[in-house]
């Protein structure tokens, strides 16, 4: 928004359309260098002089103009002054509207988001967070930005896993401990399944027997399968719960069963499907990639099968736009060779569709293994971090209410923000205890700003209604009461740092990172502190109060706008 404004100051300056201004202006990294610089190079070939000696003719023709705005050269760049007093209301006002960051840039574009799918019959371990929030915080970024969101969990259902395990529970089983502790008795006999095979390779083949029956609707298999899935999805269901996490559909690979007939159909039609060993494949040397395998020697079906099917499904059924994988970056290739299948089949889906890969996630060093049976629960991380967050917020705030609650959106948003926070391709070795810190670079330290921002509006008598209202009806970009109080140096930089939040909510989207988004919230709450401590808000003076609470509420909503859309709560007291 700042980059707009200071665009249209500069407009009839200069021979660039408006559009090009913008995206050559920049952000100084010291304010005593301006509030918005312009680099002249642009134009020096177009005007046949030297950046610097356009820089300061252009300064001399802004100040000799008397606009709100000083101009001076620094070398090759203009850098542009605001007048503070006068632009602080018109930074201050859009800020308190309640859909402020919202957009229709979006607006008539449906896009489909594949996250979490964890697998039936195995925990919900920590290494399954990071799909889950990476992809919830981009459904509500894209969301706030005027899309059609469709989020899909697309469940691991189907498989030779189901027949590793069925072979398993039918040597080793025991019902009653099953029906006791469902997720933790099937990941054992997973796990025992893989060491035994170590010494008894026939039982590979005994796994593979057993899911070839589940595919030809045999009706054991079929009863196993169905009571492995239905207590891994009262499990799952209620984890999403305490993460806040809701899907629009959640469909497991079987859905796409009575749909891979045609895929494989289709690929035999156009003489895309190759023998190789015995097995089915489609041969893609041509993209430099392996042979991507269809069906394998026993005619039984493997992932790209249901993949291949599943995008089809949510583009033509579906109505997809944009299709999106957020999914680890251990598949690229799985990915790499679908969507290049897509294209030799000459589906117009094969360009509409995107993996979103991230890093692995090891808790305190440890690397997740569900084969090995290293793997630490989510939900047992969860209740150890909402444990230490209510002895920290009882140690603060012994008197607080609701701290409970209080407690479970702290420490859950810590592990969400923790993991939020890195670029998405980065390996995170996550420390709860480092993610909980009230300082530093932490979503307690945000929630704790914004918790901060409301006392500050409960002891001034503003609620954000009040504020926004008062924005509405125009006075505070009108009158001048307001900006003249919003001059100090920590105001100004707070000011200016929140009116980026819809560009920060458009850059996420473009790079699908919700880490920029995280980034520019701890930013925002640490100019807002900066503000907090470096002046007086609540003062003796009415006008002055009011339009640094004013300030202190477009904190508020604005860090509470960003945590949401990232999947945090905001308690307005910590």
């Amino acid at each position: 928004m700042l980059l707009q404004w200071a665009a249209v100051q500069l407009q009839s300056y200069v021979t660039l359309e408006h559009e090009e201004i913008v995206r050559l202006l920049e952000l100084p990294p010291n304010p005593d260098l301006g509030d918005v610089a312009f680099p002249c190079f642009a134009l020096s070939r177009s005007l046949k002089l030297a950046p610097a000696v356009i820089a300061g003719e252009l300064a001399g023709r802004i100040n000799g103009d008397g606009k709100p705005v000083r101009a001076e050269a620094t070398g090759p760049y203009l850098n542009l002054f605001l007048q503070r007093e006068e632009w602080a209301p018109k930074l201050l006002a859009p800020l308190l509207a309640s859909d402020f960051g919202q957009s229709q840039a979006g607006a008539r574009q449906r896009v489909i988001i594949d996250l979490s799918s964890p697998n039936i019959a195995k925990p919900f371990g920590v290494g399954h967070l990071r799909s889950t929030m990476i992809g919830n915080a981009l459904a509500q970024m894209y969301r706030a930005s005027g899309y059609e969101v469709v989020t899909v969990n697309h469940i691991g259902d189907w498989g030779t896993q189901f027949g590793k395990l069925m072979e398993a529970y039918r040597r080793w089983g025991d019902e009653a401990k099953l029906k006791e502790a469902p997720i933790k008795e099937s990941l054992s006999l997973y796990v025992r399944f893989h060491e035994e095979v170590e010494n008894d390779a026939t039982l590979e083949d005994e796994a593979r027997r057993w899911f070839w029956k589940l595919e030809n609707g045999d009706e054991e298999a079929h009863r196993l399968w169905q009571y492995f899935v239905s207590f891994s999805m009262e499990e799952f269901d209620r984890v999403y719960a305490r993460l806040g996490v809701k899907f629009d559909h959640t469909l497991g690979e079987s859905f796409y069963n009575d749909k891979m007939g045609a895929v494989v159909e289709r690929l035999t039609e156009l003489q895309l499907l190759e023998e190789s060993n015995g097995a089915q494949v489609v041969r893609l040397e041509e993209e430099g990639l392996p042979p991507c395998l269809i069906l394998k020697t026993d005619g039984t079906t493997i992932y790209p099968t249901r993949d291949l099917a599943t995008a089809l499904y949510r583009k033509k059924e579906m109505g997809g736009d944009l299709l999106l994988y957020v999914v680890g970056a251990e598949q690229k290739l799985h990915f790499t060779q679908v969507f290049a299948v897509l294209k030799r089949m000459g589906e117009e889906v094969a360009d509409d569709c995107l993996h979103l890969p991230f890093g692995l996630m090891k808790f305190d060093g440890r690397k997740m293994s569900t084969r090995k049976g290293q793997v630490i629960f989510l939900d047992e991380v969860l209740d150890e971090a909402v444990a230490k967050a209510s002895a920290i917020i009882t140690e603060k705030n012994p008197e607080l209410e609701g701290a409970q609650d209080v407690a479970e959106a702290v420490g859950i948003g810590a592990i969400v923000f923790g993991d939020l926070k890195h670029h998405r391709m980065l390996e995170v070795d996550f420390s709860l205890d480092e993610a909980l810190r009230f300082e530093g670079e932490t979503g307690p330290y945000v929630q704790y700003t914004a918790a901060r921002a409301f006392k500050l509006l409960e002891k001034g008598g503003l609620s954000l209604e009040g504020a926004e209202t008062l924005s509405q009806s125009g006075a505070i970009a009108t009158e001048g009461r307001y900006g003249q109080h919003l001059t100090g140096a920590a105001a100004w930089e707070c000011l200016k740092a929140l009116v980026a939040y819809p560009e920060a909510i458009a850059e996420a989207i473009r790079q699908h990172e919700p880490s920029v988004l995280a980034r520019f919230l701890l930013d925002a709450a640490k100019r807002f502190n900066r503000f907090y401590h470096q002046e007086r808000i609540l003062t003796e003076n009415e006008e002055e109060t009011s339009a640094k609470l004013l300030l202190a509420a477009a904190v508020a909503s604005l860090l509470r706008s960003g945590l949401t859309l990232l999947g945090l709560k905001t308690p307005t007291q910590i």
